[in-house]
Order: C-alpha cells, then structure tokens, then sequence
C-alpha cells in the first residue's frame, strides 16, 4: 500500500469520526436561548470553498427557525465574471449551548458550488450567533470545523474557520 493510499483512509476516518461527533452534538438537549423559532432571517453566508479573495462569492442566505433550536437556510450566491461561479447550498443549524445574547451550535451543509469546476461540498462546523444588547434583530456568526470536497477534481479534506465579517449575518424579521 503507498503513502497516497494510507493518507486517503485515514482522511476518511477522521472524516466518520466528525460526522459521527457532529451527529452526537445535533441530539443534544435544547436549553433556553435567543428564541428564534418561526422567525425568518435574511443575509449572507460566504465559507463555500469557490469564495475567494479574488473572485468573492458571498451568498444571500435565509436562515428560518423551526423551532427554539434547529434552524434551517438556504443559500444562493453567483458571479457573473468569467468563469461564472455559482454556489447553491443549504445548512441546518442546532442549538447546544444558550446564553442570552449568544446562540452556540453545531451547523451540516451541503452544496452544489462552481467556479472553475463544478463538485459538491460538505461542511461540519460549530460556531456561534450572537447578538449586540439592544440590536436583538440582527445576528453575527462565526464558525469552524471540517469541509470536505471534491471541485478540485480529487477529494480534499480541510479545516475552515471564519469570522463574523466572513461567516454571515441575518437580520431577522
């Protein structure tokens, strides 16, 4: 067996591993928060790996409360300048902390994303929303975890991090 193949096993068994953590922080218990529930948001999400500094691609992002803690959003976002890009996405959002001015949870997204090449990108993240004392109607994210890929032309497995300037904002109705 060479390097290139003990590497891809054991890419995706750390993969299994956060999916499985990630699962397990999705049935947490809910607690009290910033209750969301049947509120819609509207705003961005820009951490699809064909957003670059280059040739950004935010996304226009609604993210709905279902109920107190899962949340749900879709995402569409496009770039006209050659090569075209595009990202067509969803996430789902659960709640497993609670402050009264801070939501923390767990998020899953899948997405259809273009630029270059077209692929299909997963994200597993934890992150959190908060919200200024007094603006209770708008809120910042910032998020990190794993995202995996396969644009490239080959499967890629990676850390993500991003800020609230970059993760996304909703004001909600």
């Amino acid at each position: 067996m060479n390097g290139f193949s003990r590497l891809f096993k054991r890419l995706n068994s750390n993969f299994v591993i956060y999916f499985l953590a990630l699962t397990l922080l999705l049935c947490s218990k809910p607690g009290y928060c910033r209750d969301l529930s049947h509120r819609l948001g509207f705003g961005f999400n820009n951490e699809f790996s064909n957003s670059s500094a280059t040739k950004p691609i935010p996304a226009i992002s609604l993210k709905y409360g279902l109920t107190k803690d899962l949340h749900i959003s879709p995402i569409f976002g496009f770039n006209t300048l050659s090569p075209a890009g595009i990202t067509v996405a969803a996430k789902v959002y659960k709640n497993i902390f609670y402050e009264s001015n801070l939501n923390f949870y767990s998020a899953f997204g899948l997405g259809f994303i273009k630029d270059q090449q077209s692929g299909i990108e997963l994200l597993g993240v934890l992150g959190a929303e908060f919200f200024i004392p007094g603006i209770e109607s708008l809120g910042f994210l910032f998020e990190a975890g794993v995202s995996a890929t396969n644009v490239s032309g080959s499967f890629v497995l990676k850390t993500i991090g991003f800020t609230f300037i970059q993760a996304g904002m909703h004001f909600y109705f």
